[in-house]
């Protein structure tokens, strides 16, 4: 599957008619205070709804809109020297993936709460998601080592989908992944270890923190699994992806599916959990009902 192929074929076909993007990078943003308001008043100029996040460490943001208005933000935001190769992943949308704009000042881009690790003074080692494929195709990597899938994210968004045969250690935040990885360091002894999350973002610290504490063979997948499925689809990987968003989920298509969340505990309902009972709509889902 060629890069973009999907994307394409669903806006020549006018199936879409918004673009969502996620994009990071981390680098030195001494302004953010100043910055704030010019990124709310072109969004709101340009009608984009998302979230960015600025912090000192760099910036994150998950935006939605038409896309000439994305272009444009893009540009406008790549006239800034540090953001020059920012780099994006996309998806189509028949509505805008989020309902409101917010641009907000955070410490991190991805809270770990390890203050040395600095993704902007050097990067762990990465895979493309084609090496990857081959990887996983092979089950071993380019030098004959067995490779293993270790999934970064909150144990909620891991059941919605992962890598098959991951190592998931069902975290409830990503403040907890350091110590868990340290504990379990022996396990990976003579594999090749390959951090993945959803876009990336978390892998950046995790992977340098594996790197730090003595894993000797550790890559990061670049741009996460979103970028995966946009190069190669859904090879090596059972379900779908959790997104912080209205579309709770999108498959290897990188198309929203049927998935939710409900609206009284924030827990993912599947498709068959939502013909449940207990299920109803903005009230109840069958992680919470009878416990309100």
């Amino acid at each position: 599957m060629q890069a973009n192929t999907a994307l394409q074929a669903e806006a020549h076909a006018g199936a879409a008619q918004h673009v969502n993007i996620a994009a990071y990078k981390f680098v030195t943003f001494d302004n953010t205070e100043a910055m704030r308001p010019q990124y709310q008043d072109i969004c709101s100029r340009l009608d984009l709804k998302g979230t960015i996040l600025l912090t000192p460490e760099g910036i994150n943001m998950f935006l939605s809109g038409p896309r000439g208005n994305i272009d444009e933000f893009l540009r406008w935001v790549r006239s800034d020297a540090r953001f020059a190769d920012l780099e994006v992943k996309e998806s189509l949308s028949a509505e805008q993936s989020h309902k409101r704009m917010l641009v907000k000042i955070k410490k991190e881009i991805i809270t770990m709460r390890m203050p040395l690790i600095k993704p902007e003074e050097g990067r762990a080692p990465f895979v493309e998601a084609h090496t990857l494929k081959r990887w996983l195709d092979n089950g071993v990597d380019d030098h004959g080592k067995p490779v293993v899938m270790v999934d970064t994210r909150n144990d909620f968004e891991v059941d919605v989908g992962t890598f098959d045969n991951t190592v998931d250690y069902r975290i409830k935040k990503f403040t907890e992944f350091p110590d868990v990885i340290a504990a379990h360091k022996d396990d990976f002894e003579g594999k090749t270890v390959v951090t993945f999350c959803t876009g990336g973002i978390r892998c950046e610290k995790a992977a340098i923190h594996m790197q730090n504490i003595g894993y000797d063979n550790v890559y990061q997948l670049e741009g996460g699994i979103l970028k995966y499925f946009e190069e190669v689809g859904g090879a090596h990987y059972t379900g779908d992806c959790f997104v912080f968003d209205y579309r709770t989920a999108l498959n290897p298509k990188l198309e929203p599916t049927e998935t939710v969340q409900c609206f009284n505990c924030r827990a993912v309902v599947t498709p068959r959990q939502q013909l449940a009972p207990e299920y109803v709509y903005e009230k109840s889902c069958p992680h919470c009902y009878g416990k309100q």
